[in-house]
């Protein structure tokens, strides 16, 4: 391949996968299949970035990718301008929850979680919100600029008002269409000022921060606040805002729906399908504009009819799949993309990406070729049923061992290693290889 991965690059990928987790950086070194998939989903994104908006959910087995196509979905998005969000459910992270015992509530929290890790291209790890402010405060000044007003001239400061007026203008016809356009004034004039206080305030207006609506009024002119009812709201008015701001669109991604599965409470479960359901019509009834939703979990969530999201009637009769789909033609015009398991060679050149790069980072002798990897996945896929059901994160985890194994035991022959693993590869940590490995 002849790849040059920067070491920090390297080791976020030798890490995260060994440790069984998707990493946020250099997807694009060790990317492989998916082509339509991920063709499918850059068609969403030019349709977003003419104005409309997408619901997504991607599905698959744990372990079959879905995380990383998720990642790198917002790793495409973030190189062509667009503004990403992300955040995992969890227990204390859901799309509908009241409050309780002083907390912000299940719902807020998840909006928060979004907020903290809005990433633009130039702030790709989060916590972009006040720069893309900045930048869109600095871009309508530099309009000013060249439409013949220097910064020096009297009237640059009122015609740069005018500017983000004229930018605002329309928002008060969304839902707190209002109130996020006043905030956006009091960040402007406090930027302007140099005034820490006022943006302070209006950024923890934007980011849910407000505990009441007292509590905001005391220190913006404004008349609602998000909260775990109306979150979605705000995050459509934010979409509008990027676009206006220049950017192509809001993507936000959310991870790990099976949490919404867990639920033990019937009720508050099927609150969250309630919540889940209001956007997905919304977005697919073309309500938002410039704003992706892709979801990702488990076929169980999807398709359990006893607490999975077919049990909901209404979500049922939406996500059901068209007759010729389920004769064979997969097609990926419908709201799910179901993740198969990618194909032997497409692990292949996986493998072969990743000895590569472990060779690369760790200094030492590439020891395994093409035969030498074959007979690794031959072993892997070896038992009944492996064919379909182990996943890329097994066999990347494990190999990522073996690889170790290797370069820390010179002396130890690969083939020899191999034949004492005379049952299909599991999942297994690299210290417990070594042990069953030690010679």
């Amino acid at each position: 391949m002849g790849i040059n991965v920067p070491k920090r690059v390297s080791q976020a990928i030798l890490n995260s996968l060994t440790a069984g987790v998707v990493p946020r950086i250099g997807l694009e070194y060790i990317a492989v299949g998916r082509k339509r998939e991920i063709e499918t989903v850059l068609e969403d994104l030019e349709h977003i970035a003419e104005g409309a908006a997408s619901f997504r959910f991607i599905t698959g087995r744990y372990g079959s990718g879905k995380t990383f196509f998720l990642q790198a979905l917002r790793n495409y998005a973030l190189d062509r301008d667009y503004v990403c969000a992300d955040a995992d459910l969890s227990p204390d992270k859901k799309l509908a929850g009241s409050a309780g015992h002083g907390g912000p509530g299940a719902a807020l929290t998840t909006y928060r979680e979004l907020l903290r890790r809005l990433s633009t291209r130039v702030r790709p790890d989060g916590g972009a919100l006040e720069g893309l402010l900045q930048k869109w405060i600095n871009a309508v000044q530099a309009g000013v600029i060249r439409d013949g007003y220097p910064q020096e001239d009297p009237a640059f400061l009122s015609r740069v008002e005018w500017k983000i007026r004229e930018t605002l203008g329309g928002m008060e016809a969304y839902a707190h269409g209002f109130d996020f356009a006043s905030v956006l004034g009091v960040y402007f004039r406090a930027f302007m000022s140099g005034e820490d206080e006022g943006k302070a305030a209006a950024l923890r207006w934007i980011r849910g921060e407000y505990a009441t609506r007292s509590e905001a009024k005391h220190r913006l002119p404004v008349g609602e606040i998000v909260t775990g009812d109306n979150w979605y709201d705000f995050l459509k008015l934010f979409a509008v805002f990027c676009a206006r701001a220049g950017y192509r669109g809001l993507l936000c991604f959310i991870d790990e729906g099976v949490n919404l599965y867990k639920i033990a409470h019937r009720r508050s479960r099927e609150n969250n399908y309630e919540k889940l359901l209001s956007i997905f019509n919304d977005i697919m009834q073309g309500k938002a504009e410039r704003l992706g939703f892709y979801m990702g979990g488990t076929p169980q969530f999807m398709e359990d009819e006893r607490r999975g999201l077919a049990s909901y009637p209404a979500f049922k009769s939406r996500l059901e799949e068209s007759r010729f789909i389920r004769s064979g033609y997969a097609v990926f015009a419908g709201p799910v993309i179901r993740l198969s398991r990618l194909s032997n060679e497409e692990i292949y050149i996986l493998l072969e990406r990743l000895t590569e790069i472990h060779a690369l980072h760790h200094g030492c002798q590439t020891r395994l070729g093409k035969d030498e990897i074959t007979a690794f996945l031959e072993l892997a896929l070896s038992s009944p049923g492996a064919e379909e059901f182990i996943t890329p994160r097994e066999i990347t985890r494990d190999y990522l061992a073996l690889l170790d194994i290797l370069r820390e035991k010179g002396d130890v022959d690969f083939y020899e290693l191999i034949r004492r693993e005379d049952r299909r590869v599991r999942a297994v940590s690299p210290e417990e290889l070594y042990a069953a490995f030690e010679v």
